[in-house]
């Protein structure tokens, strides 16, 4: 069943994703989750985008693509090495995973003044399982989203919307139950 929308028809992972994302939640409230999970996709994105720019920036011999005003004059957000999604998928079953995400978010936002404030930083509290923090780390980075062809299927825009529904019906779930349980 092909879901149309403005850009095309259903990409057909999204439902895998949000069922292999679901099962990594365990007992987390989705009201709460919904923030881990968005935060990270943001952050595949702009790692997609940083990298495909990075890789054109190293053929061009007039180029340095360590330069973070290379990224900026073309509305590319700078992303430094530890915040690259490769660095951060390299350290998923590491323990302090949480640790290295938020430093992450917070080395974003530094070089970003137009993220300052904005991106989520609470990755290393305790009552986020570590290895579940992993396995969503590993699942959306099977995803392309910030290079060219993901952006023209507009698929960060597909996956956000998605997940938004399922979070907002996970959310509108527990509350039934709560109010079948008051009556």
């Amino acid at each position: 069943m092909a879901k149309n929308n403005n850009n095309g028809a259903n990409l057909g992972f999204e439902q895998k994703l949000w069922q292999s994302a679901d099962k990594l939640r365990n007992n987390m409230d989705a009201a709460e989750y919904k923030h881990v999970v968005l935060g990270l996709i943001f952050l595949k994105y702009i790692s997609d985008s940083f990298l495909e720019m990075h890789e054109r920036l190293k053929v061009d011999k007039y180029a340095d693509p360590e330069d973070k005003d290379e990224y900026l004059a073309v509305n590319v957000f700078w992303v430094p090495t530890e915040a690259r999604w490769n660095y951060i998928q390299d350290h998923a079953k590491q323990p302090n995973i949480g640790k290295i995400i938020d430093e992450a978010m917070d080395a974003i936002e530094k070089d970003n003044p137009n993220l300052k404030g904005v991106l989520p930083k609470d990755y290393a509290r305790e009552a986020l399982d570590k290895k579940s923090l992993g396995g969503i780390i590993d699942l959306i980075g099977t995803i392309g989203l910030g290079d060219k062809e993901s952006k023209s299927k507009d698929i960060l825009g597909r996956v956000y919307e998605y997940f938004l529904g399922q979070f907002a019906n996970a959310e509108g779930k527990k509350e039934d139950n709560s109010i079948h349980q008051e009556a």
